[in-house]
């Protein structure tokens, strides 16, 4: 179907939302913050309501054409790219937060609804959400991707905090799994498997997530380190030991020049680990003290201590920003992230292993990691149009990915397949990818959601 008849079977199911085939609309829709090649929807749909969504995906299914959903647009393996066209539907204007409850911890909102929106509403209850990728994701993107972020350590990834959802599948019927309560035992889990989805099984359209209440108090130990080894024993001990941290941060030296030049932070040079306590007064106290002599005992050569909220939050702030920073390292060059993930025990070696490779392959990068969980990124700074590079660059996430999976880990600890990991799902879960087929067939039967991810 030609873009002109698929708009006007469109907008004749008279929609809430808006229908276009604007070129700047559809450019918006055509890409990530990835490397990915960008390509262009045939139409985008701005949703309003579920009603919207059940629609356009009834319309979609019946006439075979292809759709993915769009959030924010801050994905990083290429999964709001519409490779085979069709429509990109817009859930930002399912943006409503419908219910706030303190007294159970929980809230309501619509996919389109942001991180920091859902923040500053919840903190006028005393109350936060503690999922935290780097950009200010929308919640049904969020889902989709299983996102995770700095506090994993504590507070696990986004399928720990999906009490219930609702979903619209391919043909149009809409669903609600899970409920308000904080634990069930009733049949198969369809939450779970629809966080993590990556828009191929269906269309995230509300949410019903945890939240927990701001702690009493929060102090974070910036330490500098005299390598990567030295901060990964020093966060192997602080897991090991029981200190309950927030958050646990990496960053190599050559992530901390670009944090110093992006955000000028001003940390000395050398690797940084980032220690974040959080509790009653005297546990963080007691904590911080504890977490102090253990990253002494690893080497620290330079240890700060930071309990001033305005000024962790801009702490906070420029660690989220690195994506940026790592760009501005080489203005014209695209940043391309990966991730992968192993036991603790192994991120050392993990570590070591990625440096040694990116020097070795000529590449430009640096390395990140929460450091709690054993996730780590490589960040390098690429020309996609140089394909001698980008073959240097595959080689390279090849590396990564045989070593983690060597060493009990996985190919990606939060980043998602999406187009750019296909082949390494395959690696890591071959014995149950027809399963996972058989899945998508039970769902999306004529192939409509978001194809060509995930799942070759």
């Amino acid at each position: 179907m030609d873009a002109a008849r698929l708009a006007a079977g469109l907008g004749a199911l008279g929609l809430d939302g808006a229908v276009s085939t604007g070129d700047s609309d559809r450019t918006l829709h055509s890409e990530d913050l990835t490397f990915h090649r960008p390509h262009r929807p045939d139409v985008v749909v701005f949703a309003r309501t579920t009603t919207d969504v059940s629609q356009v995906l009834r319309f979609a299914d019946d006439h075979r054409v292809p759709v993915v959903p769009f959030g924010a647009g801050s994905s990083l393996e290429g999964h709001v790219i519409p490779i085979e066209g069709g429509i990109s539907i817009d859930l930002t204007g399912l943006d409503e937060i419908v219910a706030i409850r303190p007294s159970e911890l929980t809230v309501t909102a619509g996919a389109g609804v942001t991180r920091l929106t859902l923040e500053r509403r919840l903190g006028e209850h005393g109350l936060f959400f503690p999922v935290d990728p780097g950009a200010d994701a929308s919640l049904g993107g969020m889902a989709a991707t299983d996102a995770a972020g700095t506090m994993t350590v504590r507070y696990g990834k986004m399928r720990q905090q999906v009490l219930g959802l609702e979903a619209v599948l391919a043909g149009g019927k809409v669903i609600r799994t899970g409920s308000r309560a904080t634990k069930t035992s009733a049949g198969y889990d369809t939450t779970g498997l629809l966080v993590g989805s990556e828009g191929t099984l269906g269309v995230i359209t509300e949410l019903t997530l945890r939240v927990r209440g701001i702690p009493a108090a929060q102090a974070v130990v910036r330490a500098t380190m005299p390598d990567v080894s030295a901060a990964c024993a020093a966060a192997c001990s602080i897991v090991a030991t029981g200190i309950d941290a927030l958050r646990i941060e990496l960053l190599d030296d050559w992530e901390v020049e670009a944090m110093n030049l992006y955000a000028d932070t001003g940390f000395p040079a050398g690797a940084l680990l980032f220690v974040e306590v959080a509790g009653s007064a005297p546990q963080v106290d007691s904590e911080v003290e504890e977490a102090k002599e253990m990253l002494r005992e690893a080497g620290a050569t330079n240890l700060e201590e930071e309990r001033d909220p305005t000024r962790r939050a801009r702490l906070w702030r420029a660690r989220h920003e690195i994506f940026f920073a790592e760009k501005a390292m080489a203005p014209g060059k695209a940043s391309l992230s990966t991730d992968t993930c192993v036991p603790l025990g192994e991120l050392d070696g993990a570590l070591r292993r990625a440096r040694e490779a990116i020097d070795r392959l000529d590449l430009v990068g640096g390395i990140s990691a929460h450091a709690g969980d054993g996730n780590f990124h490589v960040a390098l700074l690429v020309d996609p149009d140089d394909a001698e590079e980008m073959t240097r660059v595959d080689r390279l996430t090849a590396e990564l990915v045989d070593h983690a999976l060597a060493h009990g880990g996985t190919c990606t600890g939060e980043h998602g397949i999406g187009l750019g990991k296909i082949e390494f799902l395959e690696r890591e879960h071959g014995d149950q990818l027809e399963l996972m087929r058989a899945i998508k067939r039970a769902f999306d039967p004529n192939g409509v959601m978001n194809p060509g991810k995930v799942l070759a």
